[in-house]
């Protein structure tokens, strides 16, 4: 299985960002939100972000929330997650983390999840809604069962807290871009090339910046503030919602736009340190 180490090492070579496409788990339904995946993994994804459905998605704002009731309604739920991701890895041995909440895990039992998950083929896991006060609750199981964890860090996290999150974090650090929750936006904050900068300082795991992220001119922003990866989620959402009844418009339409982030990232003067 590929591990981020591997893939992140191979593009600080390259000087250049991961582009990490975000999806949730069955949206609009089975098949075609696994054509929807191979398509990110044919325009360039080095790295997915997979979101299992929940009916209370507290960090979500209403794009993923609709994506979420779509799914749930098609009948995605954990076990169909667990096959979903499956035929993901039978198609490319691609990393891929986990975004959910922690009701999911806590109803599966945590060490059974983390352990099932990664035999899947999943390499971290990120509870949204899991304070790092809160972390010991995941941090063993999940590396008991072989998967990295990720906890996010935000504008206004303070110094002590972002080097708690840096010494509990072995996957990446998913940087949020803009206080809020996820969504489209016309432009990025200031903060984030500051923030980037301080939590380099601080670790030597990956950075990757998400929330907000909607443009290739966006992507290629966060790439020059020296984040390892650009992670877009709302905005190709989105494409999926706004085309529910072209699935051939839809796969083009996600294509294109991926295919224009990964153009813009490459093209993007990226500082390494």
């Amino acid at each position: 299985m590929k591990t981020y180490s591997e893939v992140f090492s191979g593009l600080r070579s390259q000087k250049r960002a991961a582009m990490i496409p975000f999806f949730v788990i069955g949206d609009p339904d089975f098949d075609v939100s696994l054509a929807v995946v191979e398509t990110a993994i044919d325009a360039g994804a080095d790295v997915l972000e997979l979101g299992i459905p929940f009916s209370d998605p507290i960090a979500d704002g209403p794009t993923i929330q609709r994506a979420d009731i779509r799914a749930m309604n098609a009948g995605m739920n954990v076990g169909r997650a667990l096959e979903f991701i499956r035929k993901v890895k039978a198609y490319r041995d691609i990393p891929i983390g986990l975004l959910m909440y922690y009701n999911l895990v806590s109803r599966y039992g945590a060490s059974r999840f983390f352990s099932d998950f990664h035999q899947a083929g999943v390499n971290s896991v990120l509870v949204a809604d899991l304070s790092i006060d809160d972390a010991d609750e995941i941090v063993a199981p999940a590396a008991s069962a072989g998967l990295d964890t990720v906890f996010m860090v935000t504008p206004n996290t303070a110094a002590d807290r972002i080097g708690l999150i840096a010494s509990r974090t072995t996957g990446f650090i998913y940087t949020v871009s803009v206080l809020g929750v996820t969504g489209s936006r016309e432009s990025l904050s200031d903060a984030v090339e500051g923030l980037v900068g301080r939590l380099k300082q601080l670790t030597d795991v990956p950075v990757c910046v998400g929330f907000g992220i909607s443009k290739p001119e966006h992507a290629a922003a966060v790439a020059e503030a020296g984040a390892d990866g650009v992670i877009i989620g709302s905005k190709i959402v989105s494409l999926i919602e706004n085309n529910l009844n072209d699935e051939e418009k839809m796969l083009a339409d996600i294509s294109t736009f991926l295919t224009e982030v990964k153009a813009a990232i490459g093209n993007a003067a990226h500082p390494r340190g």
